[in-house]
């Protein structure tokens, strides 16, 4: 989950940071009549006048420096401030400042502004906090009083409406940079430290709004490795919901101060509402990590009402849900409000997979490469990296996937602004890579018909299996010591989770079937999602039928083919995994034209999946033109039943030369001559390696994007 989306939906809703330092030193002139431009036409007046505005305040709140020192500051620097200062004006307005006085807090503030913002790294973040930690000591120790003030007088407030704010900024900032370098005890220390002003609005800082998201962030650790901690994941949880509970009496607390103050300072005006929308921010993360489904609906509709509802965190919850249409809309939406932040894109890491229950691979494949593109090597790089292999994993690219799964693997990426950090990073690599592995002695058997009694083929097919167990001890090992495991991974569906549904299934089955039927009968009975609970029971199914249970497995099977909360667009995958579980259980049963029908609508629904099924498909091959024999021939010692039926899927390839230029032109369509496979062509040489990629062409694998039309063209 997200934090950035509290930072849109608290923060852009206050004042903004050039804002609110021009309408305080407005009012500063104002309240004596002059103006920037008047002062330095006149600076005898001038002074005067600077001198009256900081003989206005309160002396205890008084900087420890001289007035001329005082009217340096306001002059030469807080004057200049008040015209508003760019984003590119940041750097060279803080050395400025720093030459006038290197002592005030200001020029270190705005240069640790203009570091954070264009950090990418963790040497990035940690150059930027030294000025932030400057800035920190040196208003501490010139407005320690102002800082501590607390008030509902106009006359007190307004001379140091600026400080505390201001204070906040460098705090926020600071905050992020711990953070973002993996720095919690740093964080929740200097977070405890802001606390003991006890400011009597949050500004830009929502401390114990905060103080619960580094908890949350952190849940799955204890005292024994940070101290703010406590010892079990539900203690932690705890922990964070009284962070939030404190922060809802502290908004409480101040509003009596604020309210009076709101008649002069429209800032503060109804500013309990704003900072409650803070706290309700983060109590949905915490009520949809612990499956509270009401309760996080309940303050999702409380943002939604104050148009503040962060798209990218109520799409995981609905997509945790297994409400996945509304999740993509919600997505597309987090895509427009949240595309220029400079870290992991949530939303279209998580677009891809459902893409990927769409049985729309390729579409998930371009998102992730396109993201990779526009961010380059900045934080999220290596998740749109692992969301590249996923999509091509699924459609059917193994080696592909492979190669970017190891980009991902050697990338050191950097998690800031998100609750997913380097466990959940590694672990979808390395599920990614078992996938990969189990795949690739399939590929064996699919490219190879007589793989059963070919000793070239057998020993490749053994070598592969052996990286495949060996990768499977690797990970269950790693997976063994996650003490997340049963509410992240076994629940199927969670905020937390980086994999799909059906990846999780290559990290059960080869182990405990007994457990894990028990497991997911008694999800499949408890759980109050009603749209997740057919993948607890399709996975007790097809663990049934690792025991050998094949028709207490398809009884199973067919009631769950007529579950009414099944999406026809967006479970694709979930119906298509039924079709190949009919077909095996067929195939087991000795159905055989049963398990053709079932092997039939897995190949129209999501035809990647038929090669890595163990299962042989039928296809009518339709070849013309210039055909090349040694194609032919490869061609049909793949793994897959040539027959000459209307009801298979109706395969069409012509072979074309002109001079040197060898091309093949080839689609799929099914009974009623839809495209399966839409009409493409590709260039070829070697004929060896050309029908073995034509014979996984015919079932999507690679190629282009989806045809337009329905139908081929008479």
């Amino acid at each position: 989950m997200k934090v950035a989306s509290s930072i849109k939906c608290i923060i852009l809703c206050r004042l903004q940071y050039r804002g609110i330092a021009a309408l305080c030193v407005m009012l500063f002139m104002f309240a004596g009549k002059t103006s920037f431009a008047q002062s330095h036409g006149n600076n005898a007046t001038a002074a005067a006048e600077a001198k009256a505005k900081m003989q206005s305040i309160p002396r205890q709140l008084w900087p420890p420096h001289p007035a001329a020192k005082m009217e340096l500051r306001y002059f030469d620097i807080d004057a200049k401030r008040a015209i508003g200062i760019g984003p590119d004006e940041l750097l060279p307005r803080a050395r400025e400042f720093k030459r006038i006085d290197s002592t005030y807090y200001v020029g270190w503030m705005l240069e640790g502004q203009y570091k954070f913002d264009h950090a990418a790294d963790y040497l990035g973040y940690k150059n930027a906090a030294i000025p932030l930690e400057r800035a920190l000591h040196l208003i501490e120790h010139d407005y320690a009083k102002a800082l501590s003030t607390r008030t509902d007088s106009i006359l007190v407030f307004y001379p140091i409406r600026a400080i505390q704010p201001d204070y906040t900024i460098i705090a926020y900032y600071l905050m992020q940079c711990y953070s973002n370098t993996d720095q919690p005890i740093k964080t929740m220390a200097l977070l405890r430290h802001v606390l003991k002003w006890k400011f009597q609005a949050d500004y830009y800082l929502d401390t114990y709004d905060y103080l619960a998201w580094t908890v949350h962030r952190n849940r799955f650790y204890t005292s024994s490795k940070y101290t703010f901690l406590k010892n079990t994941i539900d203690e932690n949880e705890k922990l964070a919901g009284r962070y939030l509970d404190t922060a809802m009496r502290w908004i409480q607390y101040n509003k009596r101060l604020n309210d009076k103050l709101g008649t002069y300072i429209p800032f503060l005006k109804d500013n309990d509402e704003r900072e409650k929308l803070g706290v309700y921010h983060y109590r949905c993360i915490l009520y949809s990590y612990a499956f509270n489904i009401d309760s996080a609906e309940y303050y999702f509709g409380l943002m939604r009402d104050a148009h503040r509802l962060p798209h990218n965190n109520y799409a995981n919850f609905r997509s945790i849900c297994g409400d996945f249409r509304t999740a993509a809309d919600e997505y597309k939406k987090a895509a427009e409000t949240e595309a220029d932040d400079k870290h992991l894109q949530e939303w279209a890491y998580y677009s891809t997979i459902l893409d990927i229950y769409k049985a729309q691979p390729k579409a998930g494949a371009e998102m992730a490469r396109n993201m990779i593109t526009a961010n380059g090597t900045t934080p999220g790089y290596g998740w749109y990296n692992i969301a590249l292999a996923r999509s091509l994993l699924y459609d059917g690219q193994v080696s592909e996937a492979q190669r970017y799964a190891d980009k991902a693997a050697d990338f050191k990426e950097l998690h800031i602004g998100t609750t997913l950090g380097q466990s959940h990073y590694d672990f979808s690599i390395q599920l990614l890579k078992l996938i990969n592995k189990d795949r690739a002695w399939q590929m064996d058997q699919f490219e190879h018909r007589n793989w059963w009694y070919n000793p070239g083929v057998l020993s490749s097919i053994a070598k592969k299996l052996s990286e495949k167990y060996l990768q499977q001890f690797l990970i269950i090992n790693q997976f063994a010591q996650n003490p997340e495991r049963e509410r992240v991974i076994y629940k199927l569906f969670s905020t937390e989770s980086t994999v799909s549904w059906d990846e999780i299934w290559y990290l059960v089955h080869d182990f405990s079937t007994g457990y894990f039927i028990s497991r997911f009968q008694k999800e499949a009975e408890t759980d109050k999602r009603p749209k997740v609970v057919k993948y607890f029971k399709l996975f007790a199914a097809k663990l049934k039928m690792q025991q050998g249970k094949y028709p207490d497995a398809k009884k199973e099977l067919d009631k769950l083919l007529h579950d009414p909360n099944t999406d026809a667009d967006f479970e694709k995958l979930f119906t298509a995994r039924i079709y190949e579980a009919e077909a095996e259980c067929a195939q087991h049963m000795k159905l055989t034209a049963e398990q053709s029908e079932w092997l039939y609508k897995l190949s129209v629904i999501y035809p990647q999946l038929v090669p890595f099924s163990r299962m042989t498909p039928n296809i009518s091959l339709h070849i013309n033109g210039a055909v090349d024999k040694d194609v032919e021939e490869r061609l049909r010692a793949c793994n897959i039943n040539w027959v000459n039926s209307g009801t298979a899927p109706q395969a069409y390839i012509t072979f074309t030369r002109n001079g040197n230029k060898k091309d093949i032109t080839y689609y799929v369509t099914d009974r009623n001559g839809n495209y399966i496979v839409p009409k493409q062509s590709f260039a070829w040489q070697k004929a060896d390696e050309t029908g073995t990629a034509l014979a996984y062409r015919l079932f999507k694998i690679g190629g282009k994007e989806e045809a337009t039309d329905t139908k081929p063209a008479e």
